[in-house]
């Protein structure tokens, strides 16, 4: 049965993607995909709900160290109905990869959901779950902080709607110091920066490509384009949270026919890296296995 996704890595050419777990959600369900009969989706529920990982993807590019979101933070928070939510390793398997905080150079957002922003400082940030802490700053304060800039005015106006950023943990630690990219804009040798809105107006894709060019394949971590595997076999599976449900899905068909490339996606349970295998339009998720894994060599 489905379960948080752990540490696993992959490489292209010379630059690695590690996957660094931080925790995991427990949700209902048909609060995430409304209208959804699972009993013709076996294997996709745990105990009827469904799981969620919750992380943050390292790649490591030549001398540049970047961290491709920043996880749900230190929370523990049942919602009742709706879900379970635990967070709050992401810094300890950071330092099982022998780094520190001060080691990274690059935070980079796909988007700004709380399960994407919670170590942006040291309160997590969730509204439903006050804190007597004070933001100490931003947690890796060495690091650029990147994102697109439509993402960040979109949520300057809607901080406190359901799922978006904590103002005082998240909005006001950036204010000042993020940096707008582009699509296509590289960021480091061989990572790219790729427009892909629809759950959210400014979500980005981080594109991995070997800078060398001896490797023809590539990986694409997708942020909040795919939720859960049961997407790539039925792309019309719409998320509650998608802005732009239709947007969102010419989106995911799109990541889902690119040709010779490895999705990370962070949210899916056991193995986050894996491969779309296609046949016409049915697709289906083929996990690369365990890591260690060499791509496209």
């Amino acid at each position: 049965m489905p379960q948080p996704a752990t540490r696993s890595r992959i490489t292209i050419g010379g630059t690695t993607i590690t996957y660094l777990p931080d925790g995991f959600g427990a949700h209902n369900p048909d609060v995430l995909f409304p209208g959804v009969d699972w009993t013709t989706r076996p294997g996709f529920l745990e105990d009827g709900q469904l799981i969620l990982s919750f992380g943050s993807f390292l790649i490591c590019a030549g001398d540049q160290r970047i961290l491709v979101d920043l996880a749900v933070g230190k929370i523990d928070v049942d919602v009742p109905g709706v879900a379970q939510l635990k967070g709050g390793s992401l810094l300890r398997n950071l330092a099982e990869e022998g780094l520190s905080a001060d080691d990274i150079d690059t935070v980079v957002f796909t988007h700004l959901h709380l399960d994407h922003v919670g170590w942006t400082s040291d309160v997590a940030p969730l509204p439903n779950a006050p804190t007597t802490d004070s933001p100490t700053g931003l947690t890796f304060a060495r690091a650029r902080h990147l994102m697109s800039e439509d993402e960040w005015q979109y949520w300057s106006t809607r901080a406190a709607a359901m799922g978006g950023p904590d103002a005082e943990a998240v909005l006001k630690p950036l204010d000042g110091v993020v940096e707008f990219v582009r699509s296509g804009d590289s960021i480091a040798p061989g990572v790219t920066v790729e427009a892909t809105p629809g759950h959210t107006p400014g979500h980005l894709a981080i594109v991995v490509r070997d800078p060398s060019g001896g490797s023809t394949e590539s990986a694409c971590i997708v942020g909040d384009i795919l939720h859960s595997p049961a997407q790539v076999g039925d792309p019309d599976l719409v998320f509650s949270s998608d802005v732009a449900p239709d947007q969102a899905r010419a989106v995911r068909d799109r990541v889902l026919q690119r040709p010779d490339t490895v999705i990370a996606a962070g949210h899916f349970t056991d193995d986050v890296f894996g491969r779309v295998t296609s046949v016409g339009d049915a697709h289906a998720w083929a996990p690369v296995g365990e890591a260690p894994n060499v791509i496209g060599n």
